[in-house]
């Protein structure tokens, strides 16, 4: 083993790979052709990553609360499928045909086998590349166990903001004519949260965004002219598009306003204090844009409630086309 050891650090500390990666025994002891990857450690001090995780771990402990179930270590906590199972039960509202707690490996990749089907058959249809496996889940592989979440994340429309353009250096080390070799890839866990979900075509925005910032403020100026022309009618006034319109209050009361209706006060939350009382409204102030005539926003509520001024600034945007006429 001692000898093993030796050989695999020698291997990844040879001169044309001038970075250095922590071995551990059980990563050199590889049959023929086998290989094994692990993190660049230099990666995983990296803070998005770190974000990405913590993202991840928080969502799951939300969707899992009922279950008092707490994750602490996703490699450690999920490679066993009880947690994976729980998960996607919450998430797809289903059932799935699993043995409750099984402690053999056999028993912990059959259930594993169960869940993957699942998730699998939730994934495909939509076009998802399936970058895990049982043996990768299984075996605790950080980068599999991370494709898998925010795949799931992103179908489920989670309401949560996943850092984007999120890469780590991965070590890969692999066993031919009895010679470990090591090689460098960059694996791509994230892209843009938006495009990824959605597959939108990019539109005026992401071209303002990116390519002239100095015109949205005049983009700005003229959506808070819009709406605070109406919103004046209750003495209301917008100073902060991105603010003040994420509990979706606001937007309701202008729905009202550009539709000249009163909308019943039962049916959002005045004064939201929840996440999910904000997304509400704002998934109610869209079905009233629905109801006028316009197009399904292709913002998420939970951007708009998240502060994400492009998403803000598609929907007021939508409405300012539609009645920008309306006095």
């Amino acid at each position: 083993v001692s000898d093993l050891q030796e050989e695999g650090k020698n291997a990844i500390n040879a001169p044309m790979n001038p970075s250095t990666v922590d071995i551990h025994p059980e990563d050199t002891l590889l049959e023929e052709n086998e290989e094994r990857t692990m993190i660049d450690p230099n990666s995983k001090e990296d803070p998005k990553f770190k974000e990405l995780i913590k993202v991840l771990i928080d969502w799951i402990n939300d969707v899992l609360v009922e279950e008092r179930i707490i994750v602490k270590q996703l490699e450690e906590d999920l490679y066993d499928g009880q947690v994976l199972q729980k998960l996607l039960e919450k998430l797809a509202d289903r059932k799935l045909n699993v043995a409750e707690v099984t402690q053999s490996e056999i028993g912990q990749k059959q259930k594993l086998q169960t869940v993957l089907e699942a998730v699998h058959d939730l994934l495909r249809p939509h076009g998802w590349t399936i970058k895990w496996n049982i043996d990768s889940i299984h075996g605790k592989n950080l980068i599999s166990i991370l494709h898998l979440l925010v795949a799931l994340a992103m179908h489920f429309r989670a309401p949560i903001r996943l850092p984007e353009h999120v890469s780590v250096q991965v070590v890969v080390v692999r066993k031919r004519e009895g010679l470990l070799q090591t090689t460098h890839v960059t694996e791509e866990l994230t892209t843009t949260t938006e495009l990824v979900t959605f597959s939108l075509k990019r539109d005026a925005f992401d071209t303002l965004f990116d390519h002239a910032p100095d015109k949205l403020s005049v983009v700005k100026k003229s959506l808070i002219t819009f709406v605070n022309k109406h919103l004046n009618k209750l003495n209301l006034e917008v100073t902060e598009l991105e603010t003040q319109f994420a509990d979706g209050v606001y937007l309701v009361l202008l729905m009202g306003l550009l539709e000249d209706y009163f909308v019943p006060l039962h049916n959002f939350y005045l004064t939201p204090e929840s996440f999910d009382q904000k997304v509400h409204n704002v998934s109610f102030a869209f079905e009233l844009m629905q109801d006028g005539g316009l197009k399904k926003p292709k913002a998420r509520p939970e951007d708009v409630v998240n502060l994400d001024l492009k998403s803000t600034l598609r929907v007021l945007y939508n409405l300012f086309t539609k009645y920008k006429n309306i006095e």
